[in-house]
């Protein structure tokens, strides 16, 4: 079965300061590590950028816009205006139908819940990287506990929750 490492919104707006996410520093090193495991094996990268709105941190063009992991020759970058990275974008034609899609990036409860969310609708096989995806602090919850809450409601609809370690490149 074919594999894609998907990296959402992996932006330097959110994982520099001064905005960045309580996780960042531990975030960054992982997906370095699946990055690397990844174009080790050969499997697809597709990195998702989010391309804000006038006065947002992630204005195209802007420092904030710009991808924290750099693309490799090969590695695929998605344009998006919205939370799910498959709405008005050419991502479904990159990734085979019915193949498999790890799942990383920014931020837990709108862009990597809503493109989870989508990718399996379409029939993928998506799984999220457990500790490969943060969030803010929101609402007197810990960024932390949202985590747990959006990883809780993706199993619920089939999303299998994968620890980075695992053999997760392996058919």
């Amino acid at each position: 079965m074919a594999t894609t490492l998907l990296l959402i919104d992996l932006q330097r707006n959110m994982l520099e300061p001064p905005e960045q996410v309580p996780t960042a520093h531990q975030l960054i090193v992982l997906v370095h590590g699946l990055l690397e495991r990844a174009r080790a094996v050969g499997a697809a990268v597709v990195h998702v950028r989010n391309n804000g709105a006038e006065g947002e941190a992630d204005v195209p063009g802007t420092p904030g816009w710009e991808l924290y992991h750099v693309p490799v020759d090969g590695e695929a970058i998605v344009d998006k205006f919205g939370l799910d990275a498959f709405a008005d974008t050419a991502l479904a034609e990159l990734i085979p139908a019915g193949s498999r899609i790890l799942v990383a990036g920014l931020a837990s409860d709108y862009s990597v819940r809503a493109t989870s969310l989508s990718a399996r609708r379409r029939g993928y096989d998506v799984r999220l990287i457990h500790g490969a995806h943060g969030t803010y602090d929101a609402d007197g919850k810990s960024a932390e506990t949202i985590g747990k809450e959006v990883e809780c409601e993706l199993r619920e609809a089939g999303v299998r929750i994968v620890e980075p370690g695992s053999p997760i490149f392996r058919d």
